[in-house]
């Protein structure tokens, strides 16, 4: 899920009638100034966070079974849906991010407007609409109600305490996602939403610790922001081994224990080697959290075996 937000008590953003902010350049005729639109637009959507989800949750359907139209509808649904969060994120963050200088933005650096960002936010939204329905009702609102979060969060929950929620939400909401499209439409086992909803905690913390200083400077008041680096470093692995116990004895086999036991000797040396060395404790979490992944989507052949169970007890109810 692609962080974006409005910072907590910044001046909302203010359009002059050409379309173009108080800050950003124009061209004679008094449109917004735009270098490279098409690049602008590629840096905005958040490329990497973008790409790494959409092909965790289209492996995590492969996993579970699906088919290959399944599975297309699942990364189509799912990158449409990354996409609009991701210009949402750029598109409300123009004027913190202009103030705080971030070049790197393409906004900012005058690559494309935010005007052009909005609008293809909006479109993606719409286009994830039918894209997600086509997996079914139940599995196109359960991802739904996950980009929904995202888009609450870019709106302004980032600048509260309770800015974990939407990464909790959206991340819960792939593995429904994909459950739900399953033949039979089993419910996903609640194990692994949970360890899904504490992935996506721990990701929200790691996410964050970056951009401590320019979120600072605009005002912005989240979970992590409150907890500052230090905090940050010492909570990230536990929502972390979380989701490690419940993926690991959610389904017990060696694997799960194999993995469980190589988080916590990440999680204890990041403790361990944190005091002298700052920036173990979060490559280790980096690490905790690869070992997650790689759980849940050793676990989606479960969700498959459910799906099945469920269509042949309908199958002999028939009979």
């Amino acid at each position: 899920m692609s962080e974006a937000a409005t910072p907590s008590g910044a001046t909302p953003h203010r359009a002059t009638p050409s379309g173009a902010t108080p800050h950003t350049p124009v061209h004679p005729g008094g449109r917004p100034a735009e270098h490279a639109p098409l690049l602008g637009l590629l840096f905005a959507c958040h490329l990497g966070p973008t790409l790494a989800v959409t092909a965790l949750t289209t492996a995590l359907a492969v996993a579970a079974g699906r088919d290959a139209k399944g599975c297309a509808l699942v990364g189509a649904a799912v990158l449409s849906g990354q996409l609009s969060v991701g210009w949402c994120n750029d598109a409300v963050d123009a004027d913190r991010d202009r103030a705080a200088g971030r070049v790197g933005k393409p906004v900012v650096a005058d690559l494309v407007t935010a005007e052009r960002v909005a609008l293809a936010a909006r479109t993606a939204l719409v286009a994830c609409v039918p894209l997600s329905y086509a997996s079914g009702p139940a599995a196109g609102t359960a991802h739904l109600v996950g980009v929904g979060a995202a888009w609450a969060y870019d709106l302004g929950v980032k600048g509260t305490v309770g800015s974990w929620v939407p990464y909790a939400v959206g991340f819960a909401s792939l593995p429904a996602f994909v459950a739900f499209g399953l033949p039979g439409r089993p419910a996903p086992a609640w194990w692994v939403v949970s360890a899904a909803a504490l992935l996506g905690c721990g990701a929200h913390l790691a996410d964050a610790l970056p951009d401590l200083g320019a979120d600072h400077a605009g005002g912005v008041r989240g979970l992590p922001h409150r907890l500052g680096p230090t905090g940050i470093r010492a909570l990230t692995p536990l929502p972390l081994l979380g989701a490690t116990a419940l993926l690991a004895y959610g389904r017990p086999d060696r694997a799960g224990r194999l993995a469980l036991t190589g988080a916590g000797v990440l999680a204890a040396a990041g403790a361990l080697l944190g005091g002298r060395r700052p920036a173990v404790p979060f490559a280790t979490a980096i690490g905790v959290a690869a070992i997650d992944v790689a759980l849940l989507l050793r676990r989606g052949t479960g969700i498959a075996r459910a799906g099945s169970r469920a269509l042949r007890r309908v199958s002999r109810q028939c009979a």
